[in-house]
């Protein structure tokens, strides 16, 4: 593991400066409290009795932020455990908390393959680390070691077919610069990456720009001494090694097969979206939450009581969408996808505030459960395929 801390000492990522944090909060998947709980509890967690996390390789502390920033915001009470091989990396996300005054964060420079003796924890948020491991699978059983029974985890790691062009220039310039230090090996990474003819399969692939954002991203893109992508199926059988079971995903519309051909009956789930990842062709990484295997399975959007949240767009603005065009346009991996919902449904939409509960909606629609059924059901598909609906009662 020496050169991956060399390279995280040198080049702390994502390359994050704490003055930024005056200015905005960098949200996204894994972690976002109201994803957690969607995927993981059923939108039903109660909050208010504290919460146990784990950010496992914390680099500069996007995670860590996100998941602290937002539950000091709802008043909830928890204790987070940030582990990180790089004390570089430590110190800007320890500078970053400190510009939000953010308390209940112990910060401890290790590996994340000790994280059995911090735990258990209710979450483990482990982003695009365990596929930097020299033996990725000891990493799943520590993180799933150091889970509660009741507990669940979040995870990215790389995917390999949205990220062509990649390994095969890892592999020459291992080949090239072997021996080099870090800030040596970034420079003359670049002059040769400078030559590459324009057709490279690398330089053909739209989705890959962290080397064009920051030198940190450079670096860890196509010179990272270890990193192995999985496909969706590899991961899946990763988690069940390690005694936990896949239950969702933000973005499942691109694990759709039907959006390509006709599913065969007698298909599994993982093998139909290990099917649909390879038509698709753009995923680069995997966003997953796991639970125990022996934990029971937590649908959430299925009680009354539960809380919708729309991610990334106002209820107000989506309604009047909606109901003059009776659909929304969604980009993922820069695909269009056009998402047809009904005109009916805009009322509904413009009352999902993350307060109200569904029967409070409901009411508020002046429908009777079937003709609501008939509204929400469809738009409860269609929105949380795309990663747009979720279920949480932190703001309750």
């Amino acid at each position: 593991m020496s050169k991956v801390k060399d390279q995280y000492e040198a080049y702390p990522y994502p390359e994050r400066d704490p003055k930024d944090e005056k200015k905005r909060l960098i949200t996204g998947s894994p972690s976002h409290p109201l994803e957690v709980d969607h995927f993981l509890f059923g939108g039903q967690r109660d909050w208010s009795a504290g919460t146990r996390i784990l950010v496992a390789g914390g680099g500069t502390g996007d995670a860590l932020i996100q998941l602290s920033q937002t539950l000091t915001s709802a008043g909830k009470e928890y204790e987070i455990t940030y582990i990180d091989l790089s004390s570089a990396s430590r110190k800007i996300a320890e500078a970053r908390a400190k510009a939000r005054g953010l308390k209940g964060i112990t910060f401890t420079t290790g590996s994340l393959l000790d994280a059995a003796e911090y735990g258990p924890f209710d979450y483990i948020d482990c982003c695009g680390v365990l596929h930097h491991l020299p033996e990725p699978q000891a990493g799943f059983d520590a993180l799933a070691a150091a889970l509660s029974p009741e507990g669940g985890l979040g995870c990215m790691v790389y995917a390999p077919y949205g990220r062509s062009g990649v390994y095969p220039l890892q592999e020459a310039f291992r080949s090239l610069l072997k021996g080099l230090p870090p800030k040596a090996q970034l420079r003359e990474a670049k002059s040769i990456f400078a030559e590459l003819p324009s057709g490279h399969p690398f330089k053909s692939n739209p989705h890959l720009v962290d080397h064009k954002a920051s030198d940190a991203g450079f670096y860890d893109l196509l010179l990272h001494s270890q990193d192995r992508p999985y496909s969706i199926d590899q991961l899946s059988q990763t988690l069940g090694a390690s005694g936990l079971r896949m239950v969702g995903t933000p973005q499942a519309a691109l694990y759709d097969l039907s959006r390509f051909a006709p599913v065969p009956d007698d298909m599994d789930p993982v093998a139909q979206m290990a099917l649909a990842e390879k038509l698709d062709g753009t995923i680069k990484t995997h966003v997953v939450y796991a639970c125990p295997g022996a934990a029971p399975v937590l649908e959430a959007g299925k009680s009354s009581r539960d809380v919708p949240h729309l991610k990334g767009m106002a209820a107000g603005a989506l309604a009047q969408k909606v109901a003059r065009d009776g659909a929304i346009t969604v980009t993922l991996n820069g695909v269009k996808h056009r998402v047809p919902i009904a005109k009916s449904a805009a009322k509904a939409i413009s009352g999902v505030d993350g307060r109200r509960d569904l029967a409070s909606i409901q009411a508020g629609c002046a429908l009777d459960p079937l003709a609501w059924n008939a509204i929400w059901q469809p738009l409860h598909r269609d929105l949380t395929r795309f990663g747009l609906l979720v279920y949480s009662r932190l703001l309750v």
